[in-house]
């Protein structure tokens, strides 16, 4: 029961398999390639980005500006980072090699790598975005304290959020590293 979806494999003479063979290596590279994207991305962006800004722009509001300019950017490539993922999740789930099979364990982390990015984008992001324009858009001081409370008690659970999507990354490539262990799709 280790593998969920399967088809039967193809026939090994054919001379489609030479061609799926070149279009599963191009699979499996994007997939990599998305899933360095997603993890190191979220690790440049929560281990560099954000220190370095606050510490070289040396204020609330342009550096606050400047990383939600980069966060919006970030969430560009996580859209095209799961639009790869799910591509290459279908191509292998339709080649029915066993050897590159998808694990409900796979399809597990994917969903939620998907539901949690889609509650950052569509919902989390612009409102603490909205709340910082408030923020930087009040002229009274107890205003703009009040507006920036509000604000860094919206950013404390979307930095966690953010954390558990980069973790579910990570483990993701865990599975896919584990999976590459097994050539032939058996597991031992």
């Amino acid at each position: 029961m280790a593998e969920w979806y399967s088809r039967p494999a193809r026939q090994s003479r054919s001379p489609v398999l030479r061609l799926s063979r070149w279009g599963m290596v191009c699979c499996l590279t994007l997939e990599w390639l998305a899933l360095g994207v997603w993890v190191g991305g979220g690790l440049v962006l929560i281990g560099a980005v954000i220190p370095a800004v606050f510490n070289t722009f040396g204020g609330q509001d342009l550096g606050g500006l400047f990383l939600t300019r980069a966060f919006e950017g970030f969430h560009r490539f996580m859209i095209g980072a799961l639009a790869i993922l799910w591509a290459a999740l279908w191509y292998r789930w339709w080649s029915g090699d066993p050897a590159v099979a998808v694990s409900r364990g796979e399809m597990a982390v994917l969903v939620g790598m998907a539901a949690i990015a889609g509650l950052i984008i569509v919902w989390l992001h612009p409102s603490a975005a909205a709340l910082q324009a408030q923020a930087f858009a009040a002229q009274e001081e107890a205003a703009k304290k009040a507006a920036f409370e509000a604000l860094f008690r919206m950013l404390k659970p979307i930095r966690w959020i953010y954390m558990v999507d980069l973790v579910l990354g990570i483990l993701l490539i865990g599975i896919k590293a584990t999976r590459s262990l097994y050539w032939d799709g058996a597991r031992t």
